[in-house]
């Protein structure tokens, strides 16, 4: 399917691994010119020069920490004078944080929200009057637990659900100009995260294999395994293109069927 994204602009936040590296090269390799954000500049030249390779397109790595309003203005306006306009964005920084509720520190909530809602705000604040010019589309990367949240869930469940409230939020507001505002809902995903979990695991027995962690882990995912970025990063891709021109508002679950509610 050709989503339609040849020379589009595409800002994607968390963009040197997992899902946000998934998305911009499934957007490169549609044509789309992307911006990938972190806060390494050395991964990011690392990724941007990797997905150049695979798609023969331009991708610019740029370190921003979107906990910083300034740095982010910044960041979106070197894009734009670099490509001249803006199409995409995708609110995707953050990592998982979880607790129960006596363990959870003011330090871990102010951390997860500054990150994830703020950094989503500010991201959106400054990209928007960029993309009412071209009626551009955003995705928020949100997770089930936003929804239906678990015990010992918080703060992410907690900064999740608020991502999605603003996705609709945004979507109802933002309409009338012409930009759509979806979020992915994800579930088990390999990234870095669990990689790093399973070498703790693995100093303590070699024998488990990575593979053996993802197994053990996909047993809890009604589909049985854990699932691929790229999964992610496709359903992000077509969200933001004109293939889903009428599609707004709208939380998609990306988690193997774990979700309880749809």
């Amino acid at each position: 399917m050709d989503l339609g994204l040849t020379d589009k602009v595409a800002i994607v936040t968390g963009g040197s691994d997992g899902i946000g590296r998934a998305a911009a090269q499934r957007m490169s390799a549609e044509g789309a010119n992307v911006a990938i954000v972190s806060r390494s500049q050395a991964d990011l030249d690392t990724v941007a020069a990797e997905i150049t390779a695979v798609t023969g397109n331009e991708v610019m790595g740029l370190q921003t920490d979107v906990r910083d309003e300034d740095a982010v203005k910044a960041m979106v306006e070197s894009v734009v004078a670099r490509w001249g306009r803006l199409d995409i964005l995708v609110n995707n920084a953050g990592t998982s944080s979880a607790a129960r509720f006596g363990d959870m520190t003011n330090e871990m909530l102010d951390e997860d929200f500054t990150l994830k809602v703020k950094g989503a705000v500010y991201c959106t604040r400054h990209a928007l009057p960029h993309l009412k010019k071209t009626q551009g589309a955003i995705c928020n990367t949100t997770t089930p637990g936003g929804k239906a949240p678990t015990a010992g869930s918080q703060p992410t469940a907690l900064s999740r659900a608020a991502g999605i409230s603003l996705t609709k939020v945004w979507s109802k507001e933002f309409a009338a100009d012409g930009v759509r505002v979806n979020t992915v809902c994800v579930g088990l995903l390999k990234s870095r995260q669990h990689k790093r979990r399973w070498e703790t695991v693995n100093e303590k027995d070699p024998t488990i294999t990575l593979d053996d962690f993802y197994g053990n882990m996909g047993g809890y995912v009604p589909m049985q395994r854990v699932g691929e970025a790229a999964e992610a990063g496709d359903v992000i891709a077509f969200l933001c293109s004109q293939s889903a021109s009428y599609v707004t508002g709208t939380a998609v679950n990306v988690d193997g069927g774990s979700s309880p509610v749809v």
